[in-house]
């Protein structure tokens, strides 16, 4: 299985090799994705009591902890060169891998329209029949496809909380989506996205993606790559470009995950918190779009749940990328091994760029709540898997949320 692919016109979808297995050729959806894990592990105390020093990135003053300055220089990385093009700088030993050594500086401007709508590119993670054992765990019969239905724009009246994640990879500029969530630190004013791990950081063999940023309701008009050419930054941006100057993911992802195989898949899921490009207003994202899911760390077993709704903006062909889609369907049970928790899956048609959407179910209060993340689908697209959210899960977003308790 493998998130999916960045769309190259050179690159082709890998056949199966061997007999056919429930979970062949799976692949992550990460067209324009942003794989950018985050900088503690899910038990680390890392709430931002310490001095900081500010870095001016075109024109914003951002607020750097000091000692995260001194990795940076012991990475021989300068900020002010860093927001000039020293990011597309991608050698081994400038990409940042270790969890506490996340940064993202924010340079005004650089997520103008025409890049936001030219992003096109998402990691790839495939596995062979040979990469996963035959009869692991607990999987259920492999789902009917379910057609990918449009949501209805405006977006922002039918899925407030939903939105596009940017962000830059050795390779190209790519893309992801995800999920505005409330911070129990900020009630009512939460500043925290959710998404795929495999949108921030590149696994075991990488590190941090860069410039990520999220987009709520990207282009909330709903309309076509074409209709876009030379839209203003407030027709594809309507509630402006809003950077991850903090994300978290799991330790397990950072460790095992990659571009081939389906390692680290059911740990593949990542915390952010963001801040507005052209700086505070007043207003939180929850505040300025008006909405945020909580996030259900205790979902019921897939005996027990009728419906899950993936939400996403699908990259790969038919799609273009530019139009949010979702499906609905009964989930089952996609085990990858028999130590790993078993994932969600459920029938969907979307394509790469769906990766890290939410799938909206309920929460025990009966409400909607985000229960999992776009993760894995196969190279057919009849399907998608996400990770159910546990304790590893909750320990990121704790992490998040407490390092801006205070602030």
């Amino acid at each position: 299985m493998r998130p999916i692919r960045p769309l190259f016109a050179a690159r082709r979808a890998r056949g199966v090799r061997g007999r056919t297995s429930p979970v062949a050729a799976a692949v992550a959806l990460g067209a324009v994705l942003a794989l950018t894990a985050t900088a503690c592990g899910p038990n680390e105390d890392d709430a931002s009591d310490k001095p900081t020093a500010s870095a001016t990135a075109g024109g914003d003053t951002i607020k750097i902890p000091d000692e995260l300055k001194d990795r940076l220089k012991e990475h021989g990385i300068d900020l002010d060169k860093w927001k000039h093009g020293e990011w597309k700088n991608w050698d081994k030993d400038k990409w940042l891998r270790e969890a506490q050594d996340y940064v993202n500086p924010i340079i005004d401007g650089l997520w103008d329209s025409d890049r936001m709508r030219d992003a096109d590119k998402n990691p790839d993670n495939e596995v062979d029949d040979s990469d996963l054992s035959g009869d692991q765990g607990v999987t259920d019969p492999t789902p009917n496809p379910v057609e990918a239905a449009a949501v209805a724009s405006p977006y922002h009246g039918s899925a407030p909380y939903a939105g596009k994640l940017f962000f830059d990879g050795p390779e190209g500029s790519m893309v992801c989506s995800a999920t505005v969530v409330t911070d129990p630190a900020h009630p009512g004013k939460s500043n925290m996205i959710w998404t795929a791990g495999h949108c921030v950081h590149a696994g075991k063999n990488g590190g941090w993606y860069r410039n990520i940023a999220f987009v709520p309701s990207y282009n909330d008009s709903g309309k076509s790559a074409d209709e876009l050419q030379g839209a203003p930054k407030e027709e594809v941006a309507p509630y402006g470009v809003w950077w991850g100057d903090w994300a978290q993911t799991s330790d397990q992802w950072i460790e095992q995950g990659g571009p081939t195989g389906g390692a680290g898949a059911p740990y593949d899921f990542a915390s952010i918190h963001v801040t507005p490009e052209k700086g505070s207003s007043g207003k939180s994202l929850e505040e300025t779009v008006g909405s945020a899911l909580p996030v259900n760390f205790n979902a019921p077993a897939v005996p027990k749940i009728s419906q899950l709704t993936a939400k996403g903006y699908p990259a790969a062909p038919p799609f273009d990328g530019q139009k949010l889609f979702q499906c609905a369907d009964k989930p089952g049970r996609l085990s990858l091994n028999t130590t790993d928790p078993t994932m969600y899956r459920i029938g969907c048609t979307m394509t790469g760029g769906s990766s890290g959407g939410g799938w909206v179910g309920q929460g025990s209060d009966g409400k909607p709540a985000l229960v999992s993340n776009t993760s894995i689908g196969p190279v057919t697209a009849g399907w998608l898997a996400g990770p159910r959210l546990g304790k590893e899960a909750k320990g990121i977003y704790d992490a998040v949320s407490k390092k801006f308790a205070g602030q």
